[in-house]
């Protein structure tokens, strides 16, 4: 396996910001599922939206609130974070960078049926979707700064 040395952001390695986003995003999840798999609906404050999210055909695959998918998705990302924060090994970020990528398609699409679909958009969700999206991009730019170049090594 290929380690790749990593330049840091802001001082500080991508693994650990990477892990940081996996982290909020982690809650955010874990927060929605309890409440969905408890049978209530989250808290939207004055914005409402989550309500008729968590109550529409589209919060649950199989059955199971979308919410627990991201909880899975974000320890997946959160172990890969740290895993590549210890060891450098160039085959973690790739993996972070594809799984991200998968989730953004995944809040694209669900954010396209809240809007157009179901009339109603949850913060909760977005937030969630947010926090995908910031970690796909901080692992697309260390991607792009630290790609192999044929004939040399990493930048």
């Amino acid at each position: 396996m290929r380690r790749a040395p990593v330049r840091p952001i802001l001082g500080i390695h991508p693994g650990l910001i990477l892990a940081a986003l996996d982290v909020v995003g982690l809650a955010i999840a874990l927060y929605l599922s309890v409440v969905e798999l408890g049978g209530g609906v989250p808290a939207c404050g004055p914005i409402h939206g989550c309500e008729e999210v968590a109550r529409s055909q589209y919060s649950r695959i199989a059955g199971v609130p979308v919410a627990v998918f991201g909880v899975a998705l974000s320890l997946v990302l959160l172990t890969l974070a740290v895993a590549w924060w210890r060891t450098d090994l160039y085959a973690l970020l790739l993996a972070h960078y594809g799984l991200s990528l998968a989730g953004v398609l995944f809040e694209a699409y669900f954010l396209t049926l809240q809007i157009f679909v179901i009339g109603a958009v949850c913060i909760w969700c977005t937030s969630y979707g947010l926090s995908l999206m910031l970690r796909f991009v901080v692992a697309l730019v260390v991607w792009l700064r630290n790609r192999p170049v044929e004939g040399r090594g990493p930048a």
